[in-house]
């Protein structure tokens, strides 16, 4: 399979790099994402499906809306396209579903992080499973909604818990 993951960008959510989907690369995206999934889970596919739609979107504090998200608001407005109400905010996210290892992790999971301070105050979205390699969608703080990955340096120190909510 062909690696999709193109451009890597400096910073994210404090972070010094990250793998990024161009909006113009999210139909060749979909289409690849239509073919991996077919056998696995409608809900898990509709929720990564609803996550690509807000790649680029800027990061908003508070924000659930194309114009400006949070992290938090990606999980609310990707799970509500299966009819799935989430907290408002990623601490109280990391108590839905069944905690997980990370090296468990599959697509649809949601992965928790302390970004700064003592509790969790970063999610992401498990956008797929490559050869070990974990990456997820998120709204980063600098750049928006992008997709990282786990081995980056800055989210593996910071890496709290897993879920599996579907």
């Amino acid at each position: 399979m062909v690696l999709l993951f193109g451009v890597i960008f400096i910073a994210s959510c404090h972070s010094s790099k990250n793998i990024s989907y161009k909006s113009s690369e999210y139909r060749e995206i979909e289409n690849l994402t239509k073919k991996s999934t077919k056998s696995k889970n409608t809900n898990t596919h509709s929720v990564i499906k609803e996550a690509y739609k807000f790649l680029g979107t800027p990061y908003k504090y508070g924000g659930t809306t194309k114009s400006g998200m949070d992290c938090s608001g990606l999980v609310i407005n990707a799970f509500q396209s299966i009819g799935l109400n989430m907290p408002r905010v990623s601490r109280d996210q990391a108590n839905q579903g069944k905690s997980i290892r990370l090296r468990d992790v599959r697509e649809g999971d949601l992965v928790f992080f302390k970004t700064s301070g003592s509790t969790i105050n970063h999610v992401g979205i498990v956008e797929k499973v490559q050869n070990g390699e974990v990456f997820f969608i998120h709204s980063s703080t600098s750049k928006g909604v992008i997709v990282s990955s786990m081995n980056e340096t800055y989210w593996n120190k910071r890496f709290v818990k897993a879920t599996r909510v579907l």
